[in-house]
């Protein structure tokens, strides 16, 4: 599995050309880090992200299961959501949006999680997804797809962990920060090139 900073950039362009919900997803890689370090959003703009995070898979992710998990954070008292976006932004920092700087402090990965996973309806997984729309440049979401690619490339030795644990997440988001480092490309790029990419997994066929 090649990812040197060509290929990369090539898939992400890829992705942007392919993907559906492409168009949506950059609008909020532009104002959601704004957007959750005011004080101006709603249950609708946190529901987002955790709606995002199933239905991109465009109707291969379990449908049972998504609507569980999209029931179980609607169920979150307002007040909790905020009190989690709000320690998940102190703790990441406010990320640049598509092609800007990360953000220079060294974020704290851990403390952002668990504020987010305190909340019904959030496991690790999907709280990576909150982490890369508030700092899009920075983080990564980590799924299978995106694992497994990763794994494919010789950047993490196991398969992948379903459901993944803290200490999962930070091995991932090592191995994202590795290549991001090499190529020098950022987050939101290398996400859009993995998750194209997943097709080429040996074994895989989407």
């Amino acid at each position: 599995m090649d990812l040197s900073e060509s290929t990369l950039r090539d898939r992400a362009r890829a992705y942007a050309e392919t993907e559906p919900l492409y168009d949506v997803e950059r609008q909020h890689v532009e104002t959601v880090p704004k957007t959750f370090a005011g004080d101006e959003y709603g249950r609708r703009d946190a529901q987002w992200i955790v709606r995002w995070y199933f239905r991109r898979y465009l109707g291969e992710y379990p449908d049972r299961e998504r609507r569980e998990r999209e029931e179980a954070f609607r169920d979150n008292e307002f007040d909790d959501v905020i009190d989690a976006l709000d320690a998940a932004v102190d703790a990441v920092g406010v990320g640049g949006s598509e092609g800007g700087p990360a953000d220079a402090t060294e974020p704290d990965v851990a403390a952002a999680l668990d504020a987010l996973t305190a909340l019904d309806g959030v496991d690790v997984a999907v709280a990576s997804g909150f982490l890369q729309f508030l700092a899009p440049s920075r983080f990564v979401a980590v799924d299978r797809r995106t694992w497994e690619v990763l794994a494919a490339a010789g950047e993490l030795d196991d398969p992948y962990p379903d459901p993944p644990s803290v200490a999962d997440y930070r091995r991932f988001d090592e191995a994202c920060r590795a290549v991001m480092d090499r190529t020098g490309v950022d987050a939101w790029t290398l996400y859009r090139a993995l998750w194209r990419s997943f097709e080429e997994v040996p074994g895989e066929d989407s």
